[in-house]
C-alpha cells in the first residue's frame, strides 16, 4: 500500500486551499451581482439610481458626514456627489444641515421618515438571511462576521487605491 509523502500531502493541501479560496471569491462575486440586481430593483421601486442608493446607504450606515467625506468613502468626484445629494434631498431621503460652529460646513444626514420603505423592500432578503443564520452556531457566525468585515475593509482599500 502506497502512502503519500509529506511533500505530496502538503502540495495537495495547498491545492485544496487554493481551490477553496477561488470558490469563495467566485461566490462573493456572485453575491455582489445578486445584491446589485436587488439594489437595482429596490432603487427602481423608490425612484433612486443605483449610485444614489449606494450613497444613501453609506450615510445611513456611517451617520452624518460631510459631502467630501461621502465622496471619499464612495470613491466619487465631489461634483458627482453634489448631483446625487441634490436628487436625494429633493426626494426626501437626506437633509443637508449646517454646522452650528462653522456655518460653511455641511453635514449630510439620512432622514428616518422613508427608511421603512427600504426596510420593506429588503425584507425578503433579510428574512432569507435570518433563515441562513439559523443554520450556524454563534462561533460560526462570529467567524463569518469577521471574514465579511475584513472583506469589506479590503474592498474599501481597493476602492481608495483606484479613486
Amino acid at each position: 500500500m502506497e502512502t503519500k509523502s509529506n511533500g505530496a500531502r502538503a502540495t495537495d493541501a495547498a491545492r485544496g486551499r487554493r481551490r477553496a479560496a477561488t470558490e469563495i471569491k467566485r461566490t462573493l462575486r456572485e453575491l455582489n451581482n445578486q445584491v446589485a440586481l436587488l439594489n437595482n430593483q429596490v432603487g427602481a421601486r423608490v425612484d433612486l439610481r443605483p449610485l444614489d442608493l449606494d450613497c444613501l446607504d453609506v450615510v445611513a450606515i456611517h451617520g452624518p458626514m460631510s459631502p467630501s467625506d461621502l465622496a471619499r468613502r464612495a470613491g466619487l468626484h465631489p461634483a458627482t456627489i453634489t448631483g446625487i445629494l441634490d436628487r436625494l434631498e429633493k426626494s426626501g431621503w437626506i437633509a443637508r444641515e449646517r454646522d452650528d460652529a462653522d456655518r460653511r460646513a455641511v453635514k449630510i444626514r439620512a432622514l428616518p421618515d422613508r427608511a421603512g420603505e427600504l426596510f420593506q423592500l429588503y425584507s425578503g432578503m433579510n428574512d432569507s438571511m435570518d433563515e441562513i443564520f439559523a443554520d450556524y452556531d454563534d462561533a460560526q457566525l462570529a467567524t463569518l462576521a469577521d471574514f465579511l468585515g475584513r472583506a469589506a475593509a479590503a474592498g474599501r482599500t481597493a476602492t481608495d487605491a483606484l479613486a
